[in-house]
């Protein structure tokens, strides 16, 4: 048979079923049960099968704007008039996407006036105080941008990289050190060890990582070696497929 069923109900024909369905007509051959339904369809003027859809061209529009005037709104919190289901579909067929926004810790008002603070208190510096700050990272080590950092791994890096570029950059002159509040950063054991090694460590606001410009450096190489490891593997893959091409042949 030409036709099909889905769901106990029978479902559109494709164009090749149709064009079938369509031969078979004019050939005289109708006395299968899915040419006489296509041919009284067409004769009709139905054109698919199915309910309605419970949405005008006004409730798309509607929809449509409330969308675009509240993207951050869930599907649960528009759909009002048809169910959740078809509120997604509609939107998608609009040219929507449903994303998972990105969590973006806010600052409170006890952390804006700690920055505040903190601005005021070095308003004044000369350049002369802020060439004493050794930044974290002058001293980083390439493996804390391919590993996760917990405490023991950042006092390694501290002991074998900021030491010695230390005395590189500073030689026997005072300097201060420069780092956020990432766990590994202040934690008591991190603490202990600027103490034990006589490193005065610069006070820092949370949750500021815009107050230190090499961070924007940093974004920069983590791009570029991403970009790197995927060319990497994208010739490597190519190199595995020429030589299994070669090799079967």
């Amino acid at each position: 048979s030409v036709g099909y069923t889905i769901m106990g109900k029978t479902a559109d024909l494709t164009v090749v079923q149709k064009t079938t369905t369509d031969t078979l007509h004019k050939e005289g051959k109708t006395q299968k049960s899915s040419v006489s339904k296509h041919i009284n369809r067409e004769a009709k003027g139905r054109k698919r099968c199915g309910r309605k859809k419970c949405a005008s061209n006004r409730d798309n529009r509607t929809l449509e704007r409330i969308v675009k005037q509240n993207p951050f709104k869930n599907v649960g919190e528009i759909h009002k008039d048809a169910s959740r289901t078809t509120t997604h579909r509609r939107m998608q067929d609009m040219g929507f996407s449903c994303r998972i926004p990105c969590v973006k810790p806010f600052l409170n008002n006890r952390q804006c006036q700690k920055r505040l603070a903190w601005a005021k208190d070095k308003k004044d510096w000369i350049a002369a105080e802020w060439s004493k700050v050794m930044k974290r990272g002058e001293a980083q080590n390439p493996r804390c941008l391919r590993s996760k950092v917990n405490t023991a791994v950042y006092q390694d890096v501290l002991e074998h990289f900021v030491l010695p570029a230390a005395d590189q950059l500073n030689g026997d002159a005072d300097f201060i050190f420069q780092q956020d509040l990432a766990p590994a950063h202040s934690a008591k054991a991190t603490s202990t060890w600027f103490k034990d090694h006589g490193i005065p460590v610069l006070d820092w606001p949370a949750n500021s990582p815009d107050l230190n410009p090499i961070e924007n450096l940093w974004g920069i190489v983590k791009r570029k070696m991403r970009l790197c490891q995927t060319q990497q593997c994208r010739r490597a893959e190519g190199h595995y497929q020429s030589n299994l091409g070669s090799h079967n042949t």
